[in-house]
């Protein structure tokens, strides 16, 4: 997508024009799904008709059409508020920060989610985007831990607060709740965040971040400028024989971040 290849090489110089245009659009499929969502139950409400049976049942050939459409059907009002907030902002989430691969994720998890519950869940109809809920939360929450970056650590922060009763639902508590769905959803969220763990993700620095960086260096400098007696320099010179004069002053500069 032409949108997501403005990915600045230097951070520094962004264009608040594209940035804002990619919030924007990071917006508009998570809303979509959401509002087909909500209209599927309507329809089932308006028409009296139910489509509990184009969900997923395990191993069974009847069973496989729910690996696309079980997301969109839900058993109450009750069942698609919960999901459809989680879904929104997790989904938005991932568009905004991950953008060239975001979809690809998505599009894996969507259906990683779904294929695992039909092999491993319960001869039942399973029905409900919470599998895809579960999948976003765990890759966002892991994701962040991996990555090390202020932004998505928050984001875990946030998931966790949020919704770290979802745990919750990983165990077979509820008889009438899908949690095979829940676990596998999960589970394809951690897989898939350790596969992408090396794609990066640029950002510009906090204000903070550069002000530790520059109270670093100065220290370092002083320390290197340090006047030295004449015995030290020649018990340095021995040390240190061998190696070019700036070979410590190069090695310093990597950091080992990618």
């Amino acid at each position: 997508m032409r949108l997501f290849n403005y990915y600045p090489s230097n951070p520094k110089k962004l264009d608040p024009k594209m940035e804002k245009r990619i919030f924007i659009h990071s917006l508009i499929l998570p809303a979509l799904l959401v509002f087909v969502f909500w209209m599927v139950k309507i329809t089932e409400l308006v028409t009296g008709i139910s489509l509990v049976e184009w969900g997923v049942f395990p191993r069974e050939w009847r069973g496989l059409p729910g690996i696309l459409f079980s997301p969109f059907i839900h058993s109450g009002f009750s069942h698609l508020i919960s999901n459809s907030v989680p879904f929104f902002i997790l989904f938005f989430a991932l568009i905004y920060f991950y953008r060239r691969i975001s979809y690809r994720i998505f599009i894996i998890l969507y259906l990683l989610s779904g294929l695992t519950v039909w092999l491993a869940g319960r001869p039942a109809w399973h029905i409900g985007a919470s599998g895809v809920v579960y999948a976003l939360a765990a890759f966002h929450f892991v994701s962040g831990i991996i990555r090390n970056d202020v932004r998505l650590l928050t984001l875990s922060v946030v998931v966790v607060f949020l919704y770290g009763g979802m745990v919750w639902g990983l165990l077979p508590i509820d008889p009438k709740m899908s949690w095979e769905g829940h676990l596998w959803g999960a589970v394809s969220g951690v897989v898939l965040a350790l596969y992408y763990r090396k794609y990066i993700i640029r950002r510009d620095k906090f204000e903070w971040e550069e002000e530790e960086e520059e109270e670093e260096e100065p220290e370092e400098e002083s320390e290197e400028l340090q006047p030295q007696s004449d015995e030290k320099k020649n018990s340095n010179t021995q040390v240190n024989s061998g190696f070019p004069n700036n070979y410590f002053s190069e090695n310093t500069n990597h950091t080992g971040e990618y």
